[in-house]
């Protein structure tokens, strides 16, 4: 028995329509894989994330686990303010600097930026 790789990071949401909005228009997500009435899936790098609202998937706005690597938050954070969505201030840490935004149900997301090895 061997785990082969990772399958899937999945969201849950209230509303998919909006959610879809939220993580393609206002963060770049793009959608890719499987897409019904209930369930949207977006490639990032070479993983799946999914979004969606049924039941197994969890409670809107109770998922903090997603961290979205970006090449430079001040610009990321500039673009998120510029649609009137709010990026948490940065916190440095050793490796890296992160801020935090919420999807429209609350979900949180981490926008993580690494510091040059």
């Amino acid at each position: 028995m061997a785990i082969t790789g990772m399958a899937f990071t999945m969201y849950p949401v209230s509303d998919l329509p909006r959610a879809l909005a939220f993580y393609r228009d206002v963060l770049g997500l793009e959608p890719d894989g499987l897409s019904s009435d209930y369930w949207v899936e977006f490639g990032v790098d070479g993983a799946t994330f999914g979004i969606g609202n049924f039941e197994q998937v969890g409670k809107p706005g109770s998922a903090q686990s997603l961290a979205l690597e970006v090449a430079d938050l001040p610009a990321f954070r500039a673009a998120l303010a510029g649609r009137g969505v709010e990026a948490s201030e940065p916190h440095e840490l050793a490796a890296c600097w992160i801020s935090v935004v919420n999807d429209p149900d609350g979900n949180r997301i981490f926008l993580h930026q690494a510091k040059p090895r």
